[in-house]
């Protein structure tokens, strides 16, 4: 049996995730992209710069984040197993515990869970407020109860789907090299002018990081769920996103809920479409349901990684 580097590593992160205290302490490495990605938008993102010049320094963005982060995982990956021998394995799977997520999002989407059954409205949006990027301060309680679904479906490719793929098949840089790009695109990754050009490159390549994590991410989500595939194949394309809309689609048919629909960003009302044909008044119990099923994806995550590294 080869090392098993990915399963340990999800073990580790389930169990402890990134403590409050370890972040105090050394921060986190998405903390570290956050800040190139700062320093270079600063730098070659000014107004003064043609929409040309924007989308090539993009693209140079985006080459400086995969050489940092694929670079620097493959000298701690190899200086890891140069200094624990037999036990390098262990190693690795520490350094990749950071870029996985499953702990911190299933303690994320329980707060609003947590915050709705105790009926605390008020409470419950600033959760999610935490973990979504629409606006909050009006949401009824089955708005908020959809948007952090949506979110615990979303980040379940985002979070754990995708660094899993990637780090089962390229190691250590595999993972950072995703990591480095996703948080490029939450950062910038957007359609608003300041953004539309030097962004471009970070959403397309998180486009193709996640294509086929996304695709295997939906599918498994129904398997777990029983149920939910009529759904998924009719409306994983409604999303705006090419990759979202799987994961969306097979928690909305697993659960027998509506997703997404009106969201308003920025006090801006967008409509759109639906994606699901089950109920939209979603509660603290489908929450709860929504969590079960994510938890089981999670577990079957655990024995697909286990698989690969028995087959290896």
């Amino acid at each position: 049996m080869a090392e098993p580097v990915a399963l340990i590593a999800l073990a580790i992160e389930a169990a402890f995730g990134w403590p409050d205290a370890l972040y105090r302490r050394v921060g986190h490495p998405v903390g570290a992209f956050a800040r190139i990605i700062a320093s270079c938008e600063a730098r070659w993102n000014g107004p003064h710069h043609t929409f040309a010049t924007r989308r090539l320094a993009g693209v140079g963005l985006a080459v400086v984040l995969g050489v940092v982060a694929g670079g620097g995982a493959a000298v701690l990956q190899a200086v890891v197993w140069a200094a624990m021998g037999q036990w390098g394995w262990l190693g690795c799977a520490l350094l990749a515990v950071p870029g996985l997520a499953q702990r911190s999002l299933f303690d994320h989407v329980r707060a609003v869970q947590i915050a709705l059954a105790s009926g605390e409205l008020a409470g419950a949006r600033t959760a999610v407020g935490r973990i979504v990027g629409r606006d909050v301060a009006t949401l009824d309680t089955p708005g908020v109860a959809r948007a952090a679904i949506e979110s615990l479906a979303e980040s379940f490719c985002d979070g754990i789907a995708a660094p899993l793929f990637w780090l089962l098949l390229l190691g250590l840089p595999g993972l950072w090299i995703y990591k480095a790009i996703n948080t490029a695109d939450s950062l910038i990754g957007h359609r608003e002018p300041r953004w539309r050009a030097f962004g471009w490159a970070a959403a397309r390549s998180d486009d193709v990081l996640n294509l086929l994590p996304a695709r295997l991410a939906g599918p498994l989500l129904c398997l777990c769920g029983g149920g939910g595939w009529r759904v998924l194949w009719r409306d994983a394309r409604r999303h705006a996103s090419p990759n979202a809309g799987w994961t969306e689609a097979a928690m909305a048919g697993a659960l027998g809920l509506s997703l997404a629909g009106p969201i308003v960003y920025d006090g801006i009302r967008t409509d759109k479409p639906w994606i699901g044909d089950g109920r939209t008044s979603a509660d603290a119990n489908d929450i709860t349901r929504a969590l079960r099923l994510y938890v089981r994806a999670c577990l079957v995550s655990w024995l697909i990684a286990g698989g690969v590294a028995w087959l290896r």
